[in-house]
């Protein structure tokens, strides 16, 4: 049974990347449950769930797909989130093990920059749909709709961001359960008036393989690891009493549930073959009930990107910079409202910016190989805490760790060869060569982990080798 405890209330959140200590260590399961499922339950995992269908799978295939996928992705995450569990600092500075203490500013770097954009998309995608509910209501506007849609999300999103992890904590824990009780509504009338075709298929052989490679990569397993990043950011709050296992369930719980439950419902809806948008036609059904249908709407882009833009905050403090956690906060949802103001001008500059987003995201893959390589094969899960925010001089973590640099640069190199992007320079020619079988996920965060431990273990045993002969040599 998931539990939860109460915090002392929605204090500012005054612990930047400094370990949070036992004290303030109040989060309990629920807590990580609501906070991860409220982060999935949104409106571009209903569209990705309809990718299965659009590339000729069955409702079915699509499902198994999905499901299966999610298991591996979820696994994964709730196995990082147990990292932050354990060690209490943000996942940035975890970086420092594999890196280095100043060599980890690379991969934060990439989640300093990467946020900003995913709120930008976030939120963009919704503007449609909840001007498209408010028509329902009566409210009809144009393009200065949109405007002030976008701007009363960002500040909402900004403004709990900025506060912390405890607005953050029960921002979740007070809406999802109604939005979750919306969504069921939704889930039935959808499946009351949608012809679902269960077993229609399009794809064939080599086909059908792409097809399910690219939505695996796009919502399955993919769709967690593209999470790993943000995990120990927030696990870092979870009471100590809590068993690694406990935490394993509910962070990945969390994920699964909605994720799944979200991307089912839109290839649900697609399988009509009515070409309707999936959140489309729910506000269709709705009818007069539009009211609801806008509330996890606009709940959906502020769940998740409050998560991004807290995230990006501690990262950019993981970069050495001195400046006030809100300070960021602030600059980063101004630049995602910079952002989405470009793509309420230019349909085709926000699908080519979409577009370069997801290539961004390979280096996740080899870069979570590496950390959890280190933090569980290599250092059994023993962490020296206070040497990850020693001057890098001086560090146990060295300055930069150039067995880390290496296997990221390869682990990135697989990742491109066996991706398929939506652009030329994204097709990696393996993934070109299988006929379109994305598998740029599993190269990456293998050949990213696998290499991490073949340079520690080869490094390991030449320093071993040169200490047993110095010890011969002082013997003679």
């Amino acid at each position: 049974m998931l539990q939860t405890q109460e915090a002392s209330g929605t204090a500012f959140d005054v612990h930047g990347i400094a370990p949070v200590p036992h004290g303030s260590r109040t989060s309990g399961q629920l807590d990580q449950f609501w906070i991860w499922a409220g982060a999935n339950v949104a409106p571009i995992n209903w569209v990705l769930g309809a990718i299965g269908i659009q590339l000729g799978l069955s409702l079915l295939e699509t499902l198994a797909v999905i499901a299966i996928g999610n298991v591996l992705g979820c696994a994964l995450f709730g196995a990082m989130c147990v990292v932050g569990h354990r060690c209490g600092v943000p996942q940035m500075v975890l970086s420092r093990l594999a890196f280095g203490r100043r060599g980890a500013w690379l991969p934060t770097l990439m989640q300093v920059l990467m946020p900003m954009g995913w709120v930008a998309i976030n939120t963009w995608i919704v503007l449609d749909l909840a001007v498209a509910a408010l028509d329902r209501m009566g409210l009809s506007g144009g393009i200065e709709l949109k405007y002030a849609i976008a701007v009363a999300v960002m500040l909402i999103q900004v403004g709990i961001a900025t506060w912390g992890f405890h607005a953050i904590r029960y921002f979740e824990r007070y809406t999802m359960p109604f939005v979750l009780l919306i969504m069921l509504a939704m889930t039935a009338l959808a499946f009351t008036h949608v012809d679902i075709r269960w077993h229609a298929a399009a794809a064939h052989g080599i086909g059908k393989l792409a097809a399910m490679s690219q939505l695996m990569t796009a919502i399955g397993i993919g769709w967690g690891i593209s999470w790993l990043v943000y995990a120990a950011d927030y696990t870092r709050f979870t009471r100590p009493a809590l068993t690694s296992r406990q935490v394993f369930r509910a962070t990945s719980l969390g994920m699964f549930i909605p994720t799944v439950w979200l991307a089912f419902l839109g290839a649900a809806i697609a399988s009509s073959g009515s070409g309707a948008d999936p959140a489309q036609l729910i506000i269709a059904v709705f009818g007069a009930m539009a009211l609801p249908v806008l509330l996890v709407l606009v709940h959906g882009p502020v769940a998740t990107n409050i998560v991004v833009i807290y995230s990006a905050a501690l990262a950019t403090l993981s970069l050495d910079l001195r400046i006030p956690r809100w300070v960021v906060s602030v600059v980063s949802g101004i630049v995602g409202l910079l952002i989405l103001y470009l793509f309420l001008h230019s349909g085709a500059f926000a699908n080519t910016f979409e577009n370069v987003m997801v290539f961004f995201v390979v280096w996740i893959a080899p870069w979570a190989g590496i950390v959890l390589v280190d933090f569980f094969l290599i250092r059994r899960g023993r962490v020296d805490v206070d040497a990850l925010y020693r001057h890098h001089s001086v560090s146990e973590c060295g300055d930069i760790k150039w067995s880390g640099m290496a296997a990221l640069a390869l682990g990135v190199t697989a990742a491109w060869l066996c991706q398929v992007g939506s652009i030329e320079s994204m097709q990696g020619p393996i993934a070109m060569a299988l006929g379109g079988i994305d598998l740029s996920w599993l190269a990456g965060i293998v050949v990213g982990g696998a290499a991490y431990a073949l340079f520690h273990f080869t490094r390991r045993g030449a320093r071993s080798a040169r200490t047993s002969l110095a010890d011969t040599r002082s013997s003679i």
